[in-house]
This record gives structure tokens, C-alpha cells and sequence, in this order.
């Protein structure tokens, strides 16, 4: 129950406390802004560090140490009867989640963020209302900054009640290892967290109904990608539509093939990872007069501006990559612009896919480049050749460069396998800098190290390789 009503002013409002939201408030604080911080949830971090990209990783890991130890006899070890403790690994996830948490609400405070917690409502272009149990705060603002982020798409046939049917957020605090779980969707989401649970003893089906995996990047990505799945015995089933649920024990899930044959798929749970959709119901965008585009985003420009003047919008809710670094950047955009700064976001966005192998990838494809013209050159190095991939008994995946045969201007980066997330961060660099093939084939790599396959595959799309064969 509401019990009290108070007015506020501020120079910007920020709604919404994930990746893009905190960093543009943080942001425009340092920058001498008067800035107010909405926030419906009880913690500061979003999505990403409270149900999404920390947590997920740390349940990663765990699952790879367990896995790894119990297939490292023709290395010399040994381990019988290991036993996992799921409570305990999500105490030990959400231990991580609280520090971090805590620490965006540190930074903010440090930074004289003032931080309102409730559901934003747009009253006017310059005013909206912030709701709840306890109280209801009224702001008037010069400037507006929508941080609101997305959430899981539903699907017909599949009701949510986070017990049978569950979202990523369930699935990241289960307190037992089920027999039995069926994805919905292969997407990053679906595979990651698939991997995880096959690791740990589950038997995984994933649903997915596009032909392929990662049907969007180089074919060898989705080659890589699919020989460990069924490494880990995933049972994929490409091309497959899923129509129904029945609960029981075990629930049944059933699914349309190619050739309109039924599939029956026994379930104790079921996870869907279809995609995402924006959160903007309840924002009042209508009497703010911000637009939105045919599946709800909200429509911004380079500069983080959407039609109605003095407000933005950055994160998940504008669409495109629906990634946490894109947001920080976008929230760095749109604070240089409300302070009048030049800005503008034009950067190549890289993207990881935390699997086994893990995939990275930043600017253009192979089949991409080729399409806009270019006169395509790459060079691919596989880490079966790579002396510390072995040393890491991590052998699978590859990394190709992909490069303008003319000018020898870097074009894109794609990398599968262990660790490639950690310099993928170069290769963006790179292409942020315009870099040509020699500028990274000069640059000395450490050796023995995963990254220096990078500066392998450059000089393979030079002709000059040295640890492979040259095309």
C-alpha cells in the first residue's frame, strides 16, 4: 500500500540500475550532473549481475572444474566419487552477485547518485511518477535516460510457473541436478546453460527450430559448437518446432519436425530460452511521445536519442546487440551527449558465447565481407596445432581472420575455443583502430599462450605462416 506521496527535481533521470542504466548515471555524476536513479528491483546491477551474465559464469566454471576432473585419467588424475552440491555452488554464486551488487550501489553513493527504488511511469516529456508498496515519488526532470532492459519471450503451450517450466533466472538457483532437462531455443542462453547441466549429470535435449546453430556466424562455428554437444550427449533436434506441454513426472514436451513427424520428449524440466523482448509496458511512453518500432524497441539514434527531445535510450531496450558492453558504451554515449560533449556510437561490437568451447567473434564474417563487396582474404589457425592448447588438453576450435585482399585491412575476427573470450578484446581494438594484417602480425605474442593464435591466423591470411602450411 502506497502511504505517502513526495516531489523531487533533478537535471536527468536514469531508469532502470543494469549495465547501461548505473554506468550513464555514474557517468553523468562524474560529469557534474544532478542525477536521479530508478530502480524497480531491490538491487542495483540489472539483469546481468543479478540473473544473467556473472552468475551464469560462475555456475560455468563450477560445471567445468567438475567435468574436467572427472575426464583427466589419460592425463594422470584421477578422482573417484566426486559429488556436486548444487545448493552449495548457488551460495556460492549469489555471494559473488551480492558483492558486486553492492558495489554499484557503493559507486553510486560515492558518486552522488541518489537512487529511488519502484516502477517509472511517464506523466509528461518531463516528469513521471515512481510507485511503490511504500511510497510514491514525483520528478520532474530536464533530461530522461531509459535503461529498462529486456526480459524472456514467452511461448505459446508453455506457461512459466518456475518449477516445471522455467527461464534462465530458475535455472541459475536450482537446488537439484534434474534427470531430465529440455531447452527451448538454441540460443547463447539455451547452449551455456545446456552445457552446464550436462556437465553436472543432467540428460540435456535442446529444441531449436532453426536448421543449424549459430546459423548467423562462419559454418565451422556451428560444426565446432555441435561435435561437443554431442560430446557431452546434448541431444540437439535442429528443425524442430515445440507445440506442447503436459505436466507429470515426468513432464512431456512434444515438438514438430521437419517432416511434420512428432517428437515426445520426457522432461522433469523444462527451460525456454526463445529470445527476448523489451520492457516498456507500464514506462507511459506515449505521454513522454517516445517512439517505438514494430516489436516494441525503442527507436534511438547514434547519439542515444529518441524522437521526443531531451530523452534517450540505451541497453536492451533500443534493440541490436542485447549485450552488456554495448550498454556500457551506449551509456557513455548518451552522458557526453546530455553534457554536450561530441559523441556518438560507432563502435564494432564484439560477442562472446561462453560454451565448450567458448566462441568470440567482432566485425565482419567471412560471408559477410564477401557480401559488401569486399575481395576476401582469411587466414585460419586451429589450436590443434597450438602447443598451449595442448598443454591445456583443449585442442578443439580455431581462430580465422578475416581481411580485405587488397588493402590487407582487418575486416573480422571469429575464435573457437578454451579462453578466447579473453583476447577477443584485441581484435576489437584492431578493427577500432583500423588496423592493417601487419599491424597485428608485428606485434610479439607471448608464447606458449592461446593468444598468440590471433597473430597466427594474420599471418596465415599473409601468406606467412610458420606453425601451419600455407595456402
Amino acid at each position: 500500500m502506497v502511504v505517502g506521496s513526495v516531489s523531487r527535481g533533478c537535471q536527468v533521470v536514469v531508469i532502470g540500475a543494469g549495465p547501461g542504466g548505473y554506468v550513464a548515471a555514474l557517468r553523468l555524476a562524474q560529469l557534474g550532473k544532478d542525477v536521479i536513479l530508478v530502480e524497480r528491483n531491490p538491487t542495483l546491477g540489472g539483469v546481468c549481475l543479478n540473473v544473467g551474465c556473472i552468475p551464469s559464469k560462475a555456475l560455468i566454471h563450477t560445471s567445468e572444474l567438475a567435468y574436467e576432473v572427472q575426464h583427466a585419467e589419460h592425463m594422470g588424475l584421477s578422482v573417484k566419487d566426486l559429488t556436486v552440491d548444487l545448493p552449495k555452488m548457488v551460495e556460492w554464486k549469489d555471494g559473488i552477485v551480492e558483492r558486486l551488487t553492492s558495489g554499484v550501489a557503493f559507486l553510486c553513493k560515492q558518486n552522488g547518485v541518489e537512487v529511488v527504488y519502484g516502477a517509472a511511469e511517464f506523466l509528461s516529456d518531463r516528469s513521471l511518477v515512481v510507485a511503490s508498496e511504500e511510497d510514491r515519488v514525483e520528478i520532474e526532470f530536464e533530461q530522461a535516460v531509459i535503461a529498462t532492459g529486456s526480459r524472456p519471450m514467452a511461448l505459446d503451450g508453455f506457461p512459466h510457473d518456475g518449477e516445471k517450466i522455467i527461464g534462465s533466472t530458475e535455472a541459475l538457483s536450482l537446488q537439484a541436478v534434474p534427470k531430465r532437462m529440455v531447452i527451448i531455443g538454441a540460443g547463447y542462453i539455451g547452449l551455456e546453460l545446456g552445457t552446464v547441466y550436462a556437465k553436472l549429470g543432467s540428460e540435456v535435449s535442446i529444441v531449436e527450430f532453426l536448421p543449424k546453430v549459430a546459423p548467423d556466424l562462419d559454418p565451422e562455428v556451428g560444426k565446432a559448437l555441435t561435435r561437443q554437444l554431442k560430446k557431452l550427449k546434448i541431444k540437439l533436434h535442429l528443425s524442430h518446432r515445440a507445440e506442447s506441454f503436459e505436466p507429470g513426472d515426468p513432464s512431456i514436451v512434444t515438438a514438430r519436425g521437419p517432416k511434420d513427424e512428432e517428437l515426445r520428449l520426457e522432461a522433469d524440466v523444462v527451460m525456454m530460452s526463445v529470445g527476448r523482448v523489451p520492457n516498456i509496458e507500464g514506462l507511459g511512453l506515449d505521454a513522454a511521445g517516445v517512439s517505438t518500432d514494430d516489436k516494441g524497441f525503442i527507436i534511438a539514434n547514434e547519439r542515444m536519442q529518441t524522437n521526443a527531445p531531451g530523452i534517450y535510450a540505451i541497453g536492451d531496450v533500443v534493440g541490436g546487440a542485447l549485450l552488456a558492453h554495448k550498454a556500457y558504451q551506449e551509456a557513455k554515449v548518451a552522458a557526453d551527449v546530455i553534457t554536450g560533449e561530441p559523441a556518438a556510437f560507432d563502435n564494432v561490437v564484439p560477442a562472446v558465447i561462453y560454451t565448450d568451447p567458448e566462441v568470440a567473434w567482432v566485425g565482419l564474417g567471412e560471408v559477410e565481407a564477401s557480401a559488401e563487396g569486399y575481395n576476401v582474404v582469411t587466414g585460419n589457425f586451429p589450436f590443434k596445432a597450438s602447443g598451449r592448447a595442448m598443454s591445456l588438453d583443449s585442442t578443439d576450435g580455431f581462430v580465422k581472420a578475416i581481411a580485405d585482399a587488397d588493402t590487407k585491412q582487418l575486416l573480422g575476427v571469429i575464435a573457437v575455443g578454451r579462453g578466447v573470450s579473453e583476447f577477443i578484446g584485441e581484435a576489437t581494438l584492431a578493427l577500432e583502430m583500423g588496423a592493417f594484417l601487419e599491424d597485428v602480425a608485428l606485434t610479439i605474442h607471448p608464447h606458449p599462450t592461446m593468444s598468440e593464435a590471433l597473430q597466427e591466423a594474420i599471418e596465415g591470411a599473409l601468406g606467412q605462416a610458420v606453425h601451419m602450411v600455407n595456402k
